[in-house]
Parts: structure tokens; C-alpha cells; sequence
């Protein structure tokens, strides 16, 4: 195969060819090369559509009507994605590529010639870490004949443009001459049964259970939302099922004489289970070998025919975060207990919020929706996105923890509820509701403390312990900023740069250095502006190196290695190659001396010797930036040699550390909490552990500079928080949805430190 390749077979293409296949794809091509059950097909590559996109001189016209675009106005981006969508569908492709594309056509249907088929879209900029581009093109399903197929390509491309894409590329800043399209064409599977699958619980990052949700017919259904699907719950360590839910399906999709239709159930047939128990088990075996093979929980879409169990796509889940929300969530519920219950549906996205109904028969009228509304409708797709941004809170009458409101919900941090029947005839638009994500229920009436999104945060409770929030989203930034922390303790670098999208070498190589450092330091300036005078603590680029390669241009760059964790990242990869590390620098500065945010710090990641970090800070010197009380260094400590080495690494010239319990811990135990036969191992309150943070803020305090934690346990266990105040740490940095439980608590624990020392 060649990276020039118009058209390549998903045995051809593997996870490292998002560039060339788009994300989807490359998942294919993967899961094709391992051995899993995939309906064998091939992929009409990115370079396709930009040979079609330069052979019509189409750039030009498209960046002239992108730029006419006012992206706040849905009727401006419909006209502008009409006129774009028709250059392209009334443009001619190349004979060459379409003879290539007859040729790969007519191999796939082998005896059969025609084959049916499923024409995708792959974007190539897919499922990065903190922009996930599923449902944004279109799919199409039973597709028979060679010109069809043609068609159906040119659609795929088309949809590239479809309004959602267009606005979803301009609010993560985005450019759209750099996200390519690729189209595989797959064999088409005739389902029975379809539906997604999740290897981890997303309402509740619980890795110990896996999630799966199935329908009859087409997968279509499920995740657009029309229909409820079955609910079933399996315990990852002995796969026993420990849940069914099973939904009444009213309309089924099937194909018909090769077209899709839909058609009402019977109320017997569609009230039956969905799938035998055998192929839930068998679907969870599939779900937990996916993950191993991945190294990350992952988000499935799977189907039926025929007994035969097919994966017909894999991506990471995009919406895992630091949750905290049960204490929290409890609390509020004891405030909301005595409030009426309208109505029920299906928990999809945790947390507590009030507001105005505000309902919508259709995605023409997401104009209607103002913020701080709760948005009411049958079901959302992604031409409901940019309302879904303004809304405090979500509830369809449809869906399952799958589909697609449930999903963007969780990576908005929202509350959700799907599944709540009658939900748009129940509620009336102005009726101010509370909504809690977490149990299904919608009470009447308002609740004077909404969720993580909007917290009415006790700015009266002091503590001496600095409390700071873990932040990666620019967008979050402003609201975050209202609440009662005292700066950003862990701004990490990597979900800036995977906004940017385009690995920082290639767009050294490409010539475009200022354009990345400019970018960059919009990003960090939008957080140092909203916190200020506040410390932000930014974490330089921690990416490891299957993750650059995520990135557009990133598998020319990044080697391949076996154990990603331990190889080439953080400090060792300054050093060795300190192009990307000078621009981070360098927007630092910007931020810093041009924009005049001295409240810009810096941490410094992954320092594995003493020597390192002298290196490390050679280069800090010589960009211009010296420490100062205006200018402070900070180290992650994360690695035993960290620990054992501690006062080697102080006396080298830093003025605090954090630590990165995640990390640490299994390094520490020799466990990988992400590897489900080992995971139960991962316990940052396992003795070792307590030993390390003991005698780091000791250590810490002997020589007098500051101790944090930014690692996930500071957000999840009140025990640690209380043990790591009663050694005198410095400060903590916790998940924003653990900001105020965890000032309540610190204040209470220091309350009892003082009681106790006039005793």
C-alpha cells in the first residue's frame, strides 16, 4: 500500500492510518488485520477526495462561500451547506479513480457481482481525545450497483459540509480544507438485531461493567434515537448478565427489496428481549477483547445476521472523565426529595439542573433555545448540537444511553434523561422543571443548586489549603472560573493541541511554526484571562506517542512502540528533540510578556532522572523565561525515582511538585488500571502509595517549597484528602464537579486540626 493509495481493502489499513482512512476506517482496517468479526470491505481514501476536490478547482469556491457563512444563524449555515454540497455533487470524479473504484466494487461482490453495501464516511480528523466527529457525515445503507455506489461516494463527500460539520469545525477552530474525507465501502450486513456497546458504563466510568444496548433490525434506529432500545449490564470479572431492560419497540427498520423501511411492531414481538443471553455473553467477550487490543475502553457498534456476530465499527470513548458527581448528586437529592416527580425516564448523563422547558418539534427550531434552557424534543441528531451547547439540561422521549443526546450530553457535562415517554406532551415550554441525570427523575419546579455545569458555588468557605481544579477545555474556562477554587492546578497541553489538530512537526515542516504558536497561546491566554490574578499550572505536552500519532501527520513523526506508557514522552522527548517543546515556550511567552498574564506557570511532565530535569530547564533559560517569583517551575512527581529521589530533584531548582496518583500508583504496584485482568490491583490508597505521598510532602516541606496532588484520587476519596491535609499538603487539584465537596471538606478537616491543637 501506498500513502498515494485512491482506494486500499481494510486488510491493507491499520489504527496508525488516520490520515490516509479517517478514523473509522483505520478502525476497520485494525480490527480487520486482528481478526475480528468485520464485514470485509474497502476504502475510498482521503487522497480521493482531495484529487476530486483540486481536478475541480472546487477550494476556492468552497473557502468563498465558507467565509460568507455567519455561523449563529442555522438558516445561513443551511444556505451555505446547500451551495457547497451541490458544486460537489455535480462535479465529475476522474475515470481512473472511478475504475478503481468499479474494480474493488465488483471484487467485493465476488459470485454475487453487485454486492450490497454500506457507503460510510471517515473523517481524518476523527475521535481525537477531546473532539469526537461521529454522526456528523452521513451513512448509506444497502447501496446495489456501480453507479449507485459512485453516487453514494460523492454523497459521503458531500456531507462533509452537511451544516452541523461546518459549525462543529468552526467552534474547535478546525480548518476545513484540513479535515479530508475517506468513504469505506463494507459489505452490507442484514441485521436482525443491531446496537452499540460500551466497555465501560459512560453515565459512571465504572470499568467493571460492560454496556450494551440493542434493538431489532438496522442499527440506524438506535443510535439516531427513534426508538428505545433493550438495556443490558454485564460484570466485566465473571461476564455474568447483572441487568435487562427490556424496551417495547414500536417501528423496526429492515430492507426491503434493497430499501430501507420502517414498519410498526407487534406489541408481542416488539416487547421480546432483543438478543438470546448467549449473544449478550458473546458480545461482551468481543467488548473486553476490543479494549485490550485498544489499551481503552471503547465505544461499539455491533450487529446480527444469520447467528453471526459482526463489529461493524470501534472508537474510544470520548466522554471519560474524572466523575465525582454520587456524593454530590446525593446531596442535592436530599434538597429536591420533597419536590413532585413528573416523570421518569432512563438515566444518560449525571448531574442536577434547573430551568426552563423550552421543547422542540424539530432541529429547525433549535434558534428557540436560549442558555440556561432544559431542552425537551422526540430525539436529537447532530443538526441539534449547537442548542444542546446552550442548554442546562437535556430529556428526549426516546433513546437509550447510546444514542446520540445521551452521548453529547456526557461530553457537554450535562445532565440527560432519554427514554422519557410523553416527555413533550407532559411538559409545556416555560414549565421550570430540575432534572436529575443520574436517577431518570424530572421534578417540578426549580432547585437552588444546579450541577457541575452550574453550580451556585459557597464562595464564603476559606480553607488553608489551596484548592485548585483540573481543567483541558478553553470553552470551560470562563464558567469554571465562577467557581471558589483558587487557580488552575493541571491545564494540560494535550487537548489544546489535539484542538489544534495537526501534529506540531508537520506544521513546522509545512512552514506554519507562528500559526501553531498563535493557536496555542489562544488557548492559554483564554484560561490565564479567565482566572486571573489566580496561578494557571500548565502541564507541557505529556502526549505519548500512539496519541500523536492521532494526529493529522503524526504517523510520520511517531515511532511505534510496544508500551507506549513507558517510552517516548514528557521530559526525555525535549531533550531528545526540542522543536515542539521551543513552541510551547514560545507561546508562553506570547501569553505571558505580549498579552501581560504573568499568572502563567509551568510543569514540567514524566522527568524521569535528575539529569533530565537540568536539561529541561536549560532550555526554559534559553528561551527567555526564568523563574522568578512571578514565574514558577513545577515538576510532576510520578515515577518511584521522583520519590526515592526527590531531594536531588529540589536542590536542581523548582518551586513545587504535584503528584500524578494515576500515574504513580501503577508504577508503584506494577498494575494497569485501564487492563481489566489487572485493574482491581489499581488502588492509590494501597499502603505504597500513602508511603510515597507521606514522604513527598515531607520532603516538600523540608525544603520549603509547595506540595500538590492533581491525580485523580484527590477527587474521589475523602480518607486520602483528609490523610494528605493532616501531613500539611500544599494544595490539591480536583475534577470541577468535585470543587465544593472537596473545599466543605477540607474546611472541616482543618477545623478539627485546629480544635484538636488547643486541646
Amino acid at each position: 500500500m501506498s500513502r498515494k493509495d485512491l482506494v486500499v481493502w481494510f486488510s491493507q489499513v491499520g489504527k496508525e492510518d488516520v490520515a490516509l482512512v479517517g478514523g473509522k476506517g483505520a478502525n476497520l482496517g485494525e480490527m480487520t488485520q486482528a481478526g475480528f468479526p468485520v464485514p470485509n470491505g474497502f476504502i475510498v481514501t482521503a487522497n480521493a477526495y482531495y484529487q476530486f476536490i483540486k481536478d475541480n478547482n472546487l477550494a476556492i469556491k468552497i473557502d468563498h462561500l465558507l467565509k460568507t457563512t455567519h455561523f449563529e444563524r442555522s438558516d445561513s449555515l443551511m444556505d451555505v451547506s446547500n451551495h457547497i454540497k451541490k458544486l460537489i455533487l455535480t462535479s465529475g470524479i476522474s475515470p481512473d479513480l472511478v475504475q478503481e473504484i468499479y474494480n474493488a466494487y465488483k471484487m467485493l461482490g465476488g459470485a454475487f457481482k453487485n454486492a450490497l453495501v454500506a457507503v460510510r464516511s471517515s473523517a481524518t480528523a476523527e475521535d481525537l481525545p477531546n473532539a469526537s466527529f461521529a454522526g456528523q457525515q452521513e451513512t448509506y445503507l444497502n447501496v446495489h450497483g456501480e453507479a449507485n455506489v459512485i453516487i453514494a461516494i460523492k454523497k459521503a463527500w458531500a456531507s462533509l459540509f452537511e451544516p452541523r460539520a461546518i459549525f462543529y469545525r468552526h467552534e474547535q477552530k478546525f480548518d476545513h480544507f484540513k479535515i479530508g474525507i475517506a468513504v469505506p465501502v463494507q459489505k452490507m450486513v442484514n441485521s436482525e438485531s443491531s446496537g452499540v456497546m460500551f466497555s465501560m458504563d459512560p453515565l459512571n466510568n465504572d470499568k467493571s461493567t460492560i454496556i450494551i444496548e440493542a434493538i431489532l433490525g438496522l442499527g440506524e434506529m438506535i443510535v439516531q434515537g427513534k426508538v428505545t432500545p433493550d438495556h443490558y449490564e454485564i460484570d466485566k470479572k465473571d461476564m455474568k448478565i447483572t441487568k435487562k431492560n427490556v424496551q417495547y419497540q414500536q417501528q423496526i427498520m429492515e430492507k426491503r427489496n434493497n430499501v430501507n423501511k420502517d414498519s410498526a411492531l407487534s406489541q408481542t414481538k416488539g416487547s421480546k428481549q432483543k438478543i438470546s443471553d448467549k449473544h449478550i455473553l458473546d458480545l461482551a467477550h468481543l467488548a473486553v477483547k476490543l479494549e485490550k487490543h485498544y489499551y481503552f475502553p471503547q465505544d461499539m457498534e455491533w450487529a446480527i445476521e444469520k447467528n453471526n456476530v459482526y463489529i461493524v465499527q470501534t472508537r474510544p470513548i470520548t466522554t471519560i472523565k474524572k466523575i465525582n458527581a454520587a456524593n454530590l448528586v446525593k446531596k442535592q437529592e436530599t434538597q429536591i426529595i420533597n419536590q413532585a416527580i413528573l416523570l421518569t425516564g432512563d438515566p444518560a448523563s449525571p448531574g442536577i439542573a434547573s430551568g426552563p422547558v423550552k421543547i422542540l418539534k424539530s432541529a429547525g427550531e433549535i434558534g428557540k433555545v436560549v442558555a440556561g434552557d432544559v431542552l425537551v424534543t422526540t430525539q436529537t441528531n447532530p443538526d441539534f448540537v449547537p442548542a444542546m451547547k446552550k442548554a442546562i439540561a437535556i430529556i428526549t422521549e426516546m433513546g437509550g444511553r447510546t444514542s446520540h443526546a445521551a452521548i453529547v450530553s456526557r461530553e457537554l457535562g450535562i445532565p440527560a434523561i432519554v427514554g422519557a415517554n410523553r416527555a413533550t406532551t407532559i411538559l409545556k415550554t416555560g414549565d421550570v422543571v430540575t432534572v436529575n441525570g443520574s436517577t431518570g427523575n424530572i421534578y417540578k419546579g426549580g432547585h437552588a443548586h444546579s450541577t457541575v455545569t452550574s453550580f451556585a458555588y459557597n464562595t464564603h468557605v476559606k480553607t488553608a489549603t489551596k484548592v485548585y481544579v483540573n481543567l483541558a477545555e478553553p470553552e470551560l474556562a470562563e464558567k469554571i472560573a465562577k467557581y471558589n477554587v483558587d487557580g488552575v492546578g493541571l491545564l494540560r497541553a494535550e487537548f489544546m493541541m489535539a484542538g489544534i489538530g495537526t501534529h506540531p512537526k508537520k506544521m513546522i515542516r509545512d512552514g506554519k511554526s507562528k500559526e501553531y504558536i498563535r493557536l496555542l497561546a489562544e488557548g492559554m491566554e483564554t484560561f490565564c484571562k479567565a482566572f486571573s490574578p489566580r496561578p494557571i499550572i500548565y502541564r507541557t505536552s505529556d502526549f505519548k506517542t500512539n496519541e500523536y500519532r492521532q494526529l493529522v501527520g503524526g504517523k510520520d513523526f511517531e515511532p511505534t512502540e510496544p508500551n507506549p506508557m513507558l517510552g517516548y514522552r514528557g521530559a526525555y522527548r525535549y531533550i531528545n528533540d526540542p522543536e515542539v517543546f521551543e513552541l510551547e515556550l514560545e507561546a508562553i511567552k506570547l501569553v505571558r510578556n505580549k498579552k501581560g498574564f504573568k499568572n502563567l506557570w509551568i510543569m514540567i511532565p514524566f522527568v524521569r532522572t535528575v539529569k533530565e530535569l537540568i536539561e529541561v530547564k536549560k532550555l526554559i533559560s534559553a528561551s527567555g523565561l526564568y523563574r522568578s517569583n512571578q514565574f514558577k517551575i513545577w515538576m510532576m512527581v510520578e515515577i518511584p525515582s521522583n520519590v526515592i529521589l526527590l531531594e536531588k530533584f529540589i536542590n536542581v531548582g523548582i518551586d513545587g511538585v504535584s503528584v500524578g496518583s494515576n500515574d504513580l500508583t501503577m508504577l508503584l504496584l506494577g498494575t494497569d488500571r485501564d487492563n481489566s485482568e489487572v485493574a482491581h490491583e489499581f488502588d492509590e490508597q494501597n499502603e505504597a502509595v500513602m508511603w510515597a505521598l507521606e514522604t513527598i510532602i515531607k520532603t516538600c516541606h523540608l525544603h520549603k517549597i509547595t506540595a500538590s496532588i492533581c491525580g485523580q484520587a484527590a477527587s474521589l476519596y475523602p480518607n486520602m484528602v483528609q490523610k494528605l491535609v493532616e501531613l500539611g499538603i500544599t494544595s490539591v487539584s480536583v475534577s470541577p464537579d468535585a470543587v465544593e465537596h472537596t473545599r466543605e471538606l477540607i474546611a472541616h478537616i482543618e477545623k478539627g486540626l485546629v480544635s484538636r491543637s488547643r486541646v
